[in-house]
């Protein structure tokens, strides 16, 4: 075997079309690293990195698998990624664009024939209770596989036989010379920083990212990853706080934006306006005032010191909800990549450009093709894209436009099928990514080889037109019960956990259910009832083999109304927000057992109780109109107990001269009451008070503010006049005798 050979070949072609290629080096793990570390040698003095958990490597700088997204935002001339020990979809998703032009991305696999079929330790992560890791699949692996032995630019050598099983080389011409990149004749930025740009596309969006200098702007920037859209971000930026400006950055974390950062300090120092960069605070302060400073999106969203801009990188990994806040800025950039693990640009359209639309906002888009690193069409990106689907998509609106669920058809979409036809696995995974703000290459994995998980879907004409993804929970043994009670984390198994550990239920996990764990409904058929006539499906398919269906998800009115409709009731709300989401998350079941309903009853009940005096404290700035969709929810009502006395204060206060203050806590069981079960006819307006005073006892200013009462004395007055059918409803004698006296 000449390995040194292959390696030679592939470089030099890599180089001269300024690529990537791959090379697998398959068989003993012994041997493929000294074989990996053969062909780091063949490079002259390289900036190379081994992804493995083998220490004693000395032949190229070391990172454990856990810490792979170190090398997000970095270059190297050569990655080795060690498969044998710590492998997964997300750590090759993270080290594959860290690959210079010119560069080798290096496999170390187990032989190709045995991988499929081996036991790895992302098995045992498969493996959620009670599965075990017999019953994980190696679907994944064996697509993998077969990506490596059929796609362009990926060179296999075989290294316990060696023998060069495919030598990867494409006969690539040299590569086309890149655009000149010049600044716009009107620049309103620095001459330097449109010098700093590497591409036309990079400095187009920089122009466009001007516009943040104006008040009411919103400027989109999307492209792949590896384009340089974060590097035109901080440009921007830099260019923002030279000029006197507080620039506010954002991101799901701070490694996201560590680019915009670094390119915002490397131009405030070209143009010697560099006052200070305080890299524990994440801040760069600039000579005339301005800065450039991050917080995390929860910290952001309150925009704290009035940015006079904000920039919201890797935004599709934010919620729609969280991107919202940050059109209340004087100017906005949202910087999202089109295709990848850290959410996807097809998701932020779907669900943010109507609310962007809806909104005041003058939308400016800018989007990068050409690749910074390497030539566009690199074999080495278009096979990480095929076999991450990162670029996966739903069937195009044409294919659907028009059906209803009738024209359905209810799919059964287990692992065989989905391999045996990439179009419907591309068309399913793209929905499953659209109906989630972040999806991660491991979410394929899990698809493909996950025992605990089962996908159905509804199919017009061959193409997906809703799809769901079910996770088996509970039926857990009684010493798992017993640690999870006990505070230990059991993978896999939600809505147990938050049963069991956080509301002290020991019998939780004993029943088994099936937890939504993601619907999605194609864009194009959206509100036409395909999401609960697939539900319904589920229903009638699985009703009989579990105790009940369940689901967690980060609340809003519309959501628990579209849960509530297809039978699921409130047994949780989260008594913190989602530091990414920003939202409370509601918990439902739907019971199809005596087992289920025990569990369902016992929880609903709980709920009603603890909702009584949890608005008041932990769930105080939880929207009204979410609460009231929550306890609208739940099944059963609150059955309020009031004293005589405490009939008279209430009726008082609604047909009389009574206060408030006298009773508070009357006030506030017949509000629940009301909430849980309505029985008189009042407005939305009306129902939000109720939550706003009696259930979060919020001051009177502070209600009136939030509701839009011209006075504190109209809300009092809107308030007494929201109990008098409350009083009629549910008022004993005492009550109707105080209500006497005013009539």
């Amino acid at each position: 075997m000449d390995l040194a050979g292959v390696v030679a070949a592939l470089r030099a072609e890599a180089e001269r079309a300024n690529e990537r290629r791959l090379l697998t080096l398959a068989g003993d793990r012994d041997r493929g690293l000294d074989a990996a570390a053969e062909a780091v040698a063949a490079f002259d003095d390289p900036d190379a990195t081994v992804v493995t958990g083998r220490e004693g490597v000395g032949w190229a700088e070391r990172i454990d698998p856990a810490h792979a997204s170190r090398l997000l935002g970095t270059t190297r001339d050569v990655v080795v990624l060690d498969a044998h020990a710590a492998f997964s979809a997300n750590a090759l998703g993270r080290v594959v664009g860290a690959v210079d032009g010119g560069g080798l991305l290096v496999l170390v696999t187990p032989a190709l024939d045995d991988w499929p079929a081996a036991r790895t330790d992302a098995d045992e992560r498969l493996a959620v209770p009670p599965f075990t890791v017999a019953e994980v699949t190696g679907h994944f692996r064996r697509r993998l596989v077969d990506t490596l032995r059929s796609h362009p630019g990926v060179a296999v050598v075989d290294v316990d036989a060696e023998v060069i099983e495919r030598d990867g080389l494409t006969d690539a011409g040299p590569a086309r010379p890149r655009a000149p990149v010049t600044a716009p004749d009107d620049a309103a930025f620095p001459r330097a920083a449109y010098e700093a740009c590497l591409t036309a596309d990079q400095a187009d969006a920089l122009a466009a990212l001007e516009r943040l200098r104006e008040r009411g702007v919103a400027v989109v920037v999307e492209a792949d990853r590896g384009r340089g859209k974060s590097a035109a971000a901080g440009l921007a930026a830099g260019c923002l706080a030279a000029d006197g400006r507080d620039v506010l950055v954002t991101a799901p974390a701070y490694r996201n934006a560590a680019e915009v950062f670094e390119r915002a300090r490397a131009l405030l120092d070209r143009l010697g306006t560099l006052a200070d960069a305080d890299g524990e605070a994440h801040v760069l302060s600039a000579a005339g005032g301005g800065r450039v400073r991050f917080l995390d999106p929860g910290a952001a969203a309150a925009l704290p010191d009035a940015p006079d801009a904000v920039v919201v990188d890797e935004a599709a990994a934010l919620p729609v909800r969280r991107l919202e806040a940050f059109l209340d800025a004087p100017a906005t950039a949202f910087v999202t990549t089109v295709h990848g693990y850290e959410g996807t640009g097809r998701g932020f359209d779907v669900r943010f450009r109507d609310r962007l639309a809806e909104s005041d906002r003058e939308v400016v888009d800018a989007r990068l093709d050409d690749p910074i690193r390497y030539a566009a069409g690199d074999p080495v990106e278009v096979w990480a894209f095929r076999a991450l689907l990162l670029d996966a998509r739903p069937a195009v609106d044409q294919l659907l436009a028009g059906a209803t669920p009738a024209d359905a058809t209810y799919r059964t979409l287990d692992a065989e099928t989905l391999l045996a036809d990439e179009h419907l696995l591309r068309e399913a995974f793209g929905l499953l990514v659209l109906a989630h703000y972040r999806t991660e290459p491991d979410d394929l994995a899990r698809l493909l080889d996950a025992p605990n998980l089962t996908a159905r879907a509804l199919l017009v004409d061959g193409h997906v037109a809703a799809v769901a993804l079910l996770a088996r929970e509970g039926g857990l043994p009684a010493d798992l019960r017993e640690e999870m009670y006990e505070g230990a984390r059991v993978r896999g198994n939600m809505l147990p956990d938050v049963l069991t550990s956080q509301l002290r239920d020991r019998e939780a996990g004993e029943p088994v259910g099936h937890r939504v764990l993601r619907i999605a409904t194609h864009h194009a058929l959206r509100s036409e009832g395909f999401g609960s006539r697939l539900l319904s499906a589920c229903h009638e398919e699985f009703d009989d083999d579990v105790d009940w269906f369940g689901v967690g998800y980060g609340a809003t009115p519309r959501l628990v109304r579209f849960w509530e409709r297809n039978g699921y009731r409130t047994v949780h709300c989260s008594t913190t927000r989602n530091a990414t989401s920003g939202e409370y998350s509601a918990v439902m079941l739907r019971p199809t057992s005596p087992a289920g309903e025990a569990l369902h009853d016992r929880h609903a009940r709980r709920f009603r109780r603890r909702m009584r005096d949890g608005l008041s404290d932990a769930l105080r700035d939880l929207d009204p109109d979410v609460a009231r969709a929550t306890l609208r929810a739940t099944d059963g009502a609150f059955a309020p107990s009031l004293s005589d006395h405490e009939w008279r204060v209430v009726a008082a206060a609604a047909f009389g001269p009574g206060l408030y203050d006298a009773a508070p806590g009357a006030f506030r069981d017949l509000a629940l009451a009301h909430l849980t079960a309505p029985t008189a006819d009042l407005s939305a307006r009306a129902e939000r008070l109720l939550v706003r005073k009696p259930l979060q006892a919020h001051g009177w200013e502070r209600v009136a503010a939030d509701l839009d009462y011209v006075s504190t004395r109209q809300c009092m007055r809107a308030l007494g006049e929201a109990y008098r059918p409350l009083v009629e409803a549910y008022g004993t004698e005492a009550a109707a005798e105080e209500r006497r006296r005013y009539e």
